[in-house]
């Protein structure tokens, strides 16, 4: 089988922020228990004319400043999302004209909570594998929803980040990916309603644990290693706690996990959080390292990825395109009236 991995990629993260101290005190709740509790202390914010096709055509044109892949080249684009600004038209088209990639041979837009960008990754690599594209662009962004006042508004939040699958020049091998799927409803959200709905602490232990706890041991099986057999480790973050509990149960370090921990400072991007992470990774990473990727959707799934660093990463030109860390750094503090215009809290679901 011949080896697909990573050519480049590419992120983008609002610059706005609020903290979610703020959204506590709007909310007449106690600050440091719901810092304390969640591990989330800031989140960013789409700005009224920012969107998931304006994050995922950044976070596109990112990865490709960062190569010299001809956009005419890629043969495929999906986007994960369970934020698309249509409910029929593919954000993928426009991410497509706007990097001068049409027409494009395939283009779809995915939707399975948070994993749909790493199933977007999955797509490419079976095509690139198969000859059907010689390169495809897998993208995972939200601009993820919340209810007003509910648990969710203080971690919800928005970016995304965009990989190149292909053959050539690739500076992370993906040896390995496998996936655990069933019919958990932990989170969903009907056809026509703003704001998603949640079992509360269903989430976590039937959920997200079982989940990302199972398929990173199928993952480990699979391919006959052991946590201390990688350098980095990347989990869905729907908060600062549970990635680091879940790595706990695993056998990982906090130290494997902590470059691609961004949520309590970015807060949940839904379908960019791993990836993201992934990318913070990638940003630091060196010939040689090995990475462990395991995502989360509610509904409910998890993707995990076995990922080997090359050396052609050190011709990569990763000062092209800004890092992860000088996203997160580039930003501006609003309150929580703002916030609340911007993100349309008094339309009535």
């Amino acid at each position: 089988m011949k080896e697909v991995g990573i050519i480049s990629y590419g992120g983008h993260i609002p610059r706005l922020r609020i903290r979610s101290s703020d959204i506590a005190n709007a909310w007449g709740k106690n600050p440091e228990t719901i810092t304390g509790g969640l591990g989330v202390f800031e989140k960013s914010v789409p700005s009224p004319d920012q969107d998931v096709a304006t994050i995922s055509v950044e976070a596109a044109r990112a990865a490709l400043a960062r190569c010299n892949i001809a956009p005419k080249d890629v043969g495929a684009i999906y986007v994960g999302s369970e934020s698309h600004p249509y409910a029929v038209k593919p954000t993928g088209t426009i991410v497509g004209e706007a990097i001068g990639a049409t027409p494009i041979l395939k283009v779809a837009d995915y939707e399975f909570a948070c994993k749909a960008g790493t199933a977007a990754i999955q797509t490419c690599m079976a095509l690139v594998k198969s000859e059907m594209v010689r390169y495809g662009i897998a993208i995972g962004a939200d601009t993820s929803q919340a209810a007003p006042g509910d648990a969710l508004e203080y971690a919800a939040s928005a970016g995304g980040a965009a990989f190149i699958i292909g053959r050539e020049k690739i500076i992370a091998n993906i040896n390995e990916t496998c996936s655990f799927t069933t019919d958990t409803p932990d989170f969903w959200r009907r056809e026509g309603r703003k704001y998603p709905a949640h079992g509360g602490r269903f989430t976590g232990a039937p959920a997200y644990f079982r989940h990302i706890m199972s398929n990173a041991q199928n993952l480990m099986n699979s391919v006959n290693s052991k946590p201390d057999d990688y350098d980095y480790a990347v989990f869905h973050q729907p908060n600062g706690k549970f990635p680091l509990r879940v790595a706990k149960m695993l056998g990982f370090t906090p130290d494997q996990v902590k470059q691609g921990l961004l949520c309590p400072i970015i807060g949940n991007t839904y379908s960019g959080s791993s990836m993201l992470g992934l990318a913070s990774v990638l940003d630091v990473a060196k010939p040689g390292n090995r990475i462990f990727v395991t995502s989360y959707g509610s509904g409910a799934g998890s993707d995990a990825f076995d990922i080997t660093v090359t050396k052609n990463i050190k011709e990569l030109p990763r000062e092209k395109a800004p890092l992860v860390s000088e996203l997160i750094e580039k930003k501006q503090y609003i309150d929580y009236s703002t916030y609340a215009k911007y993100r349309d809290l008094l339309y009535e679901d």
